[in-house]
C-alpha cells in the first residue's frame, strides 16, 4: 500500500489535532463518499448544498482511513468508530495539506484559465505530458475555492508535471488559488463574453483572469493568447506581476508559439507549428480549429515546462475530446450512420463561434445534413438577449441546414431566425427530445450546444439511447 500522506506530515500540514489511534497515512484525499476509496481520508466539507459532517458515517462504511472533521461537530460524531483529525474549519485544514503538497513538490506546475478551452486545454497538458513523465491534474473541472486545494492536496510527492484548472465567476476568486499553487507557468487560453452579467465590460474580465500571474514563482513564465484582443492588459498584468518571461501563441506574426497552417483533416487537424523558432509538423486528434488553438497553448506551456516538444505533439495526435466538450459519437440509424458532436457542458459566444465553425467543417454523407441544436448560454446578465439574438448571423454563414432551440434565453433568437431556416423550439430538453430522434436522418451531422446548466447533456443521453454506436465496418 502506498502512503500519500503519512499521519504525521497530515496532521502537521492541516494543523489538526488526531483523535483516536490514526493509521499510518492515508492513500487518497475525498470529499465524496460516492467516489471514496478504502484508505482515503474524508474531509468533511461544509458546501452550499450539503454539509460533510452528515456523510461521516457512509465515509466510515465506505473504509476512509480517518475523516476530518471540525471542533464544533465532534460531539456528535465522537462515538464513530473511525480515527479522526479535528480542526477549526475543514476546508481550511484542506488548503493546509494542498500548501503542504506544494511546498514538498518538485513538480513542474501549469496553471490554466481563460474563458474558453481550459478544461481541454488541461486535459491536453495531461495527455501530452504523460509522454514525457508522471502527470497530476484534476479528473474533472475541479477549477474552484474547494476543487483547487483538493487537486493540490493529491498531488503525489514524486510526480514530475502538475496541471491545474483555475476558474471565476467574480473577480478576486483566482487570485488566493494561484497563491495556493503557486504556477512555474501561467496559461490564459482566451477572454470571451463568459460570466459577463458578474462583470461590466471584457476588459474586467481579462483583469479577473490576469490574476492567475499574481501566484507565478521567481522566474517562471506567462502564455497568453497572442490573437486575443485584451493581450495588452494581459501582458501588463503580467509585467505588474514581476514576471519577466511572457510568451504569446496564436497565429499573430510576434507570437513565439506559432500556427503557421491549420487544415481540417478527417476527425482532427494537420496543423505546421513554429515553437521557439523551431517549425514542426504534426496532427492534432480532435478535429476543429478551437482544438488546434487549446493544443498551441498546450505545447508551448509544455515546452517551457522542459518536455521534448516532438513526444508532446506525437502525443497529441491521438487526443479526442472529452464528454461535453467536443466528443464525438459515429450513431447508426437504419441502414446508414450520422454523426452526433456533444458540446453540451459549456457556451458563451466565444465558443459558440468555435462550435459553429466545428459544424459547418463537418462532412455529411449523402443526403445528409448539418442541425444545430442550441441552448440558452448562461451568466450573460443584462446582455443575453442581444448576445443571443446576435447568433443568427454566425448561425447563417455555418452551412446549417436545420436548427433547433432550447431554454429562456434562446428565445431571443427563436423570434429573430436566420432567414430562410427551419427553426423549431422549446422551452427546454425535454420537449426537444422527441423532435430530435424524429429529425436525424443518415448521413447527418448533428451538434448538441449549450451551457451545462440547462441540461442539454440529456438530449445527448437519448441519441445514445435511442440510436446504438457504429461499429468500425460501418463507418
Amino acid at each position: 500500500m502506498r502512503l500519500l500522506w503519512d499521519s504525521h506530515a497530515f496532521v502537521k500540514a492541516t494543523g489538526g489535532r488526531p483523535f483516536g489511534n490514526l493509521p499510518e497515512g492515508v492513500t487518497g484525499i475525498s470529499i465524496d463518499t460516492r467516489t471514496l476509496e478504502r484508505g482515503d481520508a474524508f474531509f468533511a466539507i461544509k458546501g452550499d448544498k450539503f454539509d460533510g459532517h452528515q456523510f461521516a458515517t457512509s465515509a466510515m462504511a465506505a473504509g476512509a482511513g480517518l475523516l476530518v472533521v471540525s471542533e464544533e461537530k465532534l460531539p456528535a460524531l465522537g462515538r464513530l468508530g473511525v480515527p479522526k483529525v479535528v480542526v477549526p474549519d475543514v476546508l481550511k485544514a484542506l488548503e493546509g495539506l494542498a500548501a503542504a503538497a506544494r511546498e514538498r513538490t518538485r513538480a513542474k506546475v501549469i496553471a490554466v484559465t481563460g474563458s474558453a478551452g481550459k478544461t481541454t486545454t488541461k486535459e491536453m497538458l495531461r495527455h501530452a505530458l504523460a509522454s514525457a513523465g508522471s502527470v497530476h491534474a484534476a479528473d474533472r473541472s475541479f477549477n474552484n475555492h474547494w476543487g483547487v486545494p483538493l487537486t493540490l492536496a493529491r498531488l503525489p510527492a514524486d510526480c514530475d508535471y502538475a496541471v491545474f484548472e483555475i476558474g471565476m465567476n467574480h473577480a478576486g476568486e483566482i487570485e488566493p488559488l494561484t497563491r495556493l499553487v503557486k504556477p512555474h507557468i501561467a496559461l490564459v487560453t482566451m477572454v470571451a463574453a463568459a460570466h459577463l452579467g458578474h462583470f461590466k465590460s471584457l476588459d474586467e474580465i481579462a483583469q479577473a483572469k490576469g490574476e492567475i500571474f499574481s501566484g507565478v514563482v521567481r522566474g517562471g513564465h506567462a502564455v497568453i493568447n497572442r490573437d486575443d484582443q485584451r493581450w495588452k492588459i494581459l501582458s501588463k498584468m503580467a509585467t505588474d506581476a514581476g514576471i519577466k518571461n511572457i510568451w504569446g501563441f496564436g497565429e499573430n506574426a510576434r507570437a513565439q508559439f506559432k500556427l503557421v497552417k491549420w487544415e481540417p483533416q478527417g476527425e482532427g487537424s494537420a496543423v505546421t507549428v513554429k515553437i521557439a523558432g523551431q517549425e514542426l509538423v504534426a496532427r492534432v486528434g480532435a478535429p476543429g480549429r478551437h482544438m488546434v488553438q487549446n493544443a498551441l497553448a498546450a505545447i508551448g506551456a509544455g515546452y517551457l515546462a522542459g518536455a521534448d516538444v516532438a513526444k508532446l505533439l506525437l502525443a497529441l495526435g491521438d487526443f479526442s475530446a472529452g464528454a461535453g466538450r467536443g466528443e464525438r459519437h459515429r450513431l447508426r440509424l437504419d441502414d446508414g450512420t450520422f454523426t452526433l458532436i456533444d458540446e453540451s457542458y459549456n457556451a458563451n459566444p466565444a465558443s459558440m463561434r468555435a462550435a459553429m465553425q466545428l459544424l459547418a467543417s463537418t462532412p455529411v454523407a449523402g443526403e445528409g445534413r448539418r442541425i444545430a441544436v442550441l441552448g440558452d448560454m448562461l451568466e450573460l446578465g443584462p446582455h443575453s438577449a442581444k448576445l443571443h439574438a446576435a447568433l443568427a448571423d454566425l448561425i447563417a454563414a455555418s452551412n446549417v441546414d436545420l436548427l433547433f432551440l432550447g431554454g429562456t434565453e434562446m428565445k431571443a433568437l427563436a423570434d429573430s431566425p436566420p432567414a430562410g431556416l427551419t427553426v423549431e423550439y422549446r422551452e427546454d430538453a425535454e420537449r426537444l427530445t422527441p423532435l430530435l430522434i424524429e429529425a436525424v436522418r443518415p448521413g447527418d451531422a448533428l451538434m448538441i450546444k449549450s451551457s451545462k446548466g440547462i441540461g442539454f447533456s440529456k438530449l445527448v443521453e437519448a441519441l445514445l439511447k435511442q440510436f446504438p454506436a457504429a461499429t468500425p465496418a460501418q463507418i
